[in-house]
């Protein structure tokens, strides 16, 4: 099969010490076949990239997310090349955190991250999925690196 289907869901259920709610997140990077066009679409902290081009896309739904992205560096403050290898050693990371349920919390490493370092994602896409790693981090006090 030339093209590769390349599917990340990330599910995170989290309580609060004070509250009863929840928090979910599911992050997909999934190949595209359909894609007419470049599109970017952001609603209720909601964001989605999707590139004809690559044939790849990643969805983010995380509350807060959309919010926190706004306040950080540009796209252009990084170079490909530094997010890609960000992203594989965050990518390693997490998946030896989902492959240990009884150390790490499942409920927030629930799937394993199929992130080939080899394809060419371009930089929307490992853009939006290093800086998901870094609100990640930030937001359920966890250290990637």
């Amino acid at each position: 099969m030339k093209n590769l289907m390349i599917i990340i869901v990330f599910s995170l259920l989290i309580y609060s010490c004070t509250s009863s709610q929840s928090t979910s997140s599911n992050n997909d990077l999934v190949k595209n076949n359909n894609t007419t066009e470049r599109e970017n679409k952001t609603s209720q902290d909601t964001i989605r990239i999707a590139n004809d081009e690559l044939e790849y896309e990643i969805i983010i739904i995380e509350i807060g997310f959309d919010s926190w992205l706004v306040t950080q560096k540009p796209i252009n403050y990084y170079s490909q090349h530094t997010l890609e290898f960000k992203n594989n050693v965050y990518v390693i990371e997490w998946n030896q955190r989902v492959l240990q349920p009884s150390i790490y919390n499942s409920n927030l490493y629930e799937q394993r991250i199929d992130y080939d370092p080899t394809v060419d994602y371009g930089m929307e896409v490992n853009y939006k999925l290093y800086m998901y790693f870094e609100y990640f981090q930030q937001k359920y006090h966890q250290n990637l690196r």
